[in-house]
């Protein structure tokens, strides 16, 4: 008895998948939202199925067009989540995102803050990409802090959730509610402290998003879709009284506890292919939080 006790606690703390359990799940603290309490169509509504209850959304490119939503408020801080599923097969320069911005607020100048996910070839990985960007410069330059990962399960096989818990000390992204990644809040210059708008889309993303654009969207396998549900939405509006409670990224409130701590440490030291701050190849006199 106390073997099978031993290996039932082994399982809860360390699955089949390998995921470790981050001891705090955010995404309870939120009932999913039907689409339109939440969402807009932004644009190719003519590419996106509603299911009869709202309660999931599909989106897909083909060669006339790719598909967008957008949230009907923005917010100056919060929680955003959503279960995505993604096509299998031939997906190369796709790329599905779940992100927020402020572009058509502050065009050429704006704030972003990515979940991405770079199409692929078959028999590799999808990979995802966080983001962060802090006041594009105008000029068409804009200052990436990518870390990209390869997931530890299909995220074709069934939905995941991934989520962006934004702060005003603190970003966090998380998968399945483990935290991936937590950028902190270190100067106003690189950190998004302007209000922002959550979106989802499907575009084609040829020029860079498989191999560095080696592989481009292939229309022979068309139409590329995916699929949201699950849609969860908490936080600050722009125009909330200044007394809204923020959502918070751990038990404690602001920063990761141990064992979140521990999960992310995990995800990065297993699945984590890109860190832009450990690039050499890269000007860090731009991103000085490296």
């Amino acid at each position: 008895m106390a073997t099978l006790l031993c290996f039932l606690l082994l399982l809860l703390l360390h699955p089949i998948n390998g995921q470790p359990s981050p001891g705090y799940y955010p995404s309870s603290r939120f009932s999913p939202l039907r689409f339109h309490q939440g969402y807009n169509n932004r644009w190719g509504p003519q590419h996106q199925s509603l299911s009869q209850d709202q309660s999931s959304l599909t989106i897909w490119l083909d060669s006339s067009s790719g598909s967008g939503f957008k949230s009907i408020r923005s917010y100056r801080n919060g929680y955003f989540g959503a279960s995505i599923k993604l096509q299998a097969g031939y997906t190369a320069g796709v790329n599905t995102a779940f992100y927020l911005s402020n572009n058509e607020a502050y065009p050429g100048f704006h704030d972003e803050v990515d979940i991405e996910f770079l199409g692929t070839i078959p028999g590799e990985p999808y990979t995802l990409q966080t983001n962060v960007y802090v006041r594009g410069s105008g000029d068409g330059r804009i200052i990436g802090r990518e870390m990209r990962f390869h997931l530890w399960f299909d995220p074709t096989a069934d939905f995941h959730h991934y989520a962006v818990l934004w702060n005003p000390d603190e970003i966090v992204f998380f998968v399945d509610d483990v935290p991936i990644r937590r950028y902190e809040k270190k100067s106003e210059a690189t950190f998004p402290d302007r209000q922002m708008w959550m979106y989802g889309s499907i575009w084609d993303a040829s020029s860079w998003a498989t191999d560095q654009g080696r592989y481009k969207a292939d229309y022979r396998y068309q139409p590329f879709v995916a699929k949201f549900t699950r849609f969860m939405v908490g936080g600050c509006t722009a125009d909330a009284p200044p007394d809204c409670r923020l959502v918070p990224a751990s038990p404690s409130g602001s920063g990761l506890s141990r064992q979140q701590y521990a999960a992310m440490q995990w995800a990065q030291s297993n699945h984590m292919v890109y860190d832009y701050c450990q690039d050499n190849g890269r000007d860090h006199s731009l991103t000085p939080e490296c």
